[in-house]
Formats: structure tokens, sequence, C-alpha cells
């Protein structure tokens, strides 16, 4: 694996295990990196402006801060300067559990680090650990895209997973509002959600997205419930050749897109270059460069 996959400047300074290197940092094991040590009050810190985790358990936040108050911080968080005051870089649940606590300073350690190299720590950290949902790991990856114009294949190389993987993600923000937070309260897992994707409208989804949670819908029931749906709905213009339903229903699963075949030929939609990259990429039509 490539030092680089961890974007511009950040190879040389975290390698590939990011968790690792800045729990060296804060515990003050890493001399090669130009730091300060400060007892910084708590309301002059500013949660990073490129964390991608919106949800926090409260439950084991609450156990955080009495442990704080008890013991005290055993490991101090890390910060950057900004122009009013600091903004976290790592360490935002000791942080929010200290000023909870009650307390009005925190160890913390001050970097030198850039808008960019703060957004891949945040979004690569998080990944590690594995503590992000599917929807606030899209949300990063599309911050990324907007923030800095990184491609798919770019983001699949800095977080160490396949463009196929990424793609899939993204076209996840595509769902309406109130599907994504169905998704993040754990009430849909992305199987649930992943064919809701290829239906073209948004009242339809809502609709079967409540059926999945009132039934306790399996991913394979699911899958066949908007078949079924599909088969249901006048054709409106072209009707389907018979011959062709299977590899039209196979091929629209496979790629999770629209798939039409008539006249002998077929055709397969898809919104921009990424998605249409995806879809060589399902078909093993892209070779790797």
């Amino acid at each position: 694996m490539s030092k680089n996959r961890l974007g511009k400047g950040l190879g040389a300074i975290f390698g590939d295990d990011v968790e690792t290197v800045l729990e060296d940092i804060q515990r003050g094991e890493r001399s090669d990196l130009q730091t300060s040590q400060n007892e910084i009050p708590v309301n002059e810190i500013r949660v990073n402006p490129y964390q991608p985790r919106r949800e926090f358990d409260q439950e084991k936040l609450d156990e955080l801060s009495e442990s704080i108050k008890q013991h005290g911080l055993f490991t101090p968080i890390l910060v950057r300067k900004s122009i009013h005051g600091y903004e976290l870089i790592a360490g935002e649940r000791r942080w929010r559990a200290t000023k909870q606590a009650g307390i009005e300073k925190i160890h913390s350690i001050v970097v030198d680090f850039n808008d960019e190299q703060m957004m891949e720590i945040s979004l690569i950290e998080n990944i590690q650990r594995e503590d992000l949902n599917v929807i606030e790991e899209a949300m990063a990856y599309q911050q990324m895209i907007d923030k800095f114009g990184y491609t798919q294949q770019k983001i699949a190389d800095k977080v160490s997973k396949s463009r196929t993987h990424v793609a899939n993600l993204l076209r996840l923000l595509k769902l309406p509002q109130p599907i994504l937070e169905m998704v993040v309260n754990n009430q849909l897992q992305m199987g649930h959600v992943r064919p809701l994707i290829t239906l073209e409208d948004e009242a339809e989804m809502l609709v079967i997205a409540q059926e999945i949670i009132d039934k306790d819908l399996s991913v394979r029931e699911v899958e066949q419930l908007i078949q079924k749906s599909r088969q249901q709905k006048p054709k409106k213009k072209l009707k389907i050749n018979q011959r062709y339903q299977y590899p039209v229903e196979l091929l629209s699963k496979k790629l999770e897109i629209k798939v039409a075949i008539q006249s002998n030929k077929i055709t397969i939609n898809f919104s921009d270059d990424d998605d249409l990259n995806r879809i060589l990429e399902i078909i093993g039509a892209l070779e790797d460069i």
C-alpha cells in the first residue's frame, strides 16, 4: 500500500495507520513533528469543520465525562490554531465529555495542519475506527469532491477502499432526506436502500422505505418488492419484449441502474462520468491505471 494514499504530505507524516500515529502524537512520542502543549479553555475550541461524524453515543459520553471528572484526562486532544481560538483535529469525544463535566480547561497538543490535511485526517481516522455510518461516510466523500475536486478514484486510494465502494455510497445521497435519516437512525441498512435508488418516483421510495420498517423486510424481500412494483406499472411508451424481461431485470439489479433492451440494442442509463466508471468497473471493462 502506497503512503501517498493519505494525500500530499500526509504519507510522510502518517504512513498508513492514522489512528496509531495520532495516538503517538497525543502521547508526545513523535519528535519529528513540531508541536506545542497547552491548557486551553474548552470554550475557545471549535469542532473540526471537516468532522464527518454527526452522531455520538450519549450514554458513552456520560461515562467518559464521569471518568474525566473523577480521574482527569489521560490523553490530550489534538488541535490547530485558528483565527478565533482553536479547531479540533482529534479527540472530539474527550472535548465534549470535558465540557459536560464542567471543567474549564483541557490539555491540548497544537499541530499545524492545513484544511485538506484536517479533512483527510478526520475522514480516515473515523473510517479506521469504524465510527461512521454509511451516510456520514458518503457525505464526507462528497465534501472532498466539492471542496478539493477529488475524483472517486482519488478518494478510494486515500481511504483504501474500492472505487465501487465509494461510488455506491455517493449514490445513497440521491435518496430523499427522510430515507437518509432512517439509515442514520439504524432503521434501514445500506442493503435495504440500495435497491430504492433504481426507482424514479420519490414518493414511491418513501412508501417502500416505510413498508420495509413496518414489516421488517429482509434485503431479498425488498428486492422482490421493487421488482413486483416495476412489473405492475403500466408501460408509458415502448412495450418491453417479454423475451428480454429477465435479462433487463438481471442487468438492472447487477448495475443498480435503469436498463432497456429494444431492437437488438441494450441501453444503459448513467448519471455522470463517475457513474459510468462505476458501471464499467462492475462489468470488468475498466482497467486499473
